[in-house]
């Protein structure tokens, strides 16, 4: 039987728990785009593996942060979002861009 993790009292780590992994953050930010394919993250999220993927997307779904739609159709279709929380990153993502262009800037120089 799985236990449940405890739900950390820092928020810093609470978000680490939930994006963390560098696989869930470029996830993130290719959804942030739009709707997306299995395929299609597939071949935007460059290096992972189908298993990685497909593990990441279940927890990101069961955490609440992204949604699945299965289409009744030959073959399955089956579509990834995120959700209002998911879209709630953006101001990280956001983050993350604006310090990784100085860093590089400052790399440059």
């Amino acid at each position: 039987m799985e236990s449940e993790k405890k739900m950390p009292s820092c928020p810093v780590e609470m978000t680490l728990q939930l994006i963390g992994d560098k696989w869930k953050v470029l996830i993130i930010r290719d959804l942030m785009e739009g709707t997306k394919r299995f395929n299609e993250l597939m071949r935007s999220v460059t290096g992972i593996s189908q298993k990685v993927l497909t593990s990441h997307l279940r927890a990101m779904e069961k955490a609440g942060l992204v949604n699945r739609k299965v289409y009744a159709e030959v073959p399955p279709r089956v579509e990834y979002s995120l959700t209002e929380t998911g879209f709630s990153l953006k101001p990280i993502l956001d983050s993350m861009v604006a310090w990784g262009m100085h860093y590089k800037e400052t790399l440059e120089n």
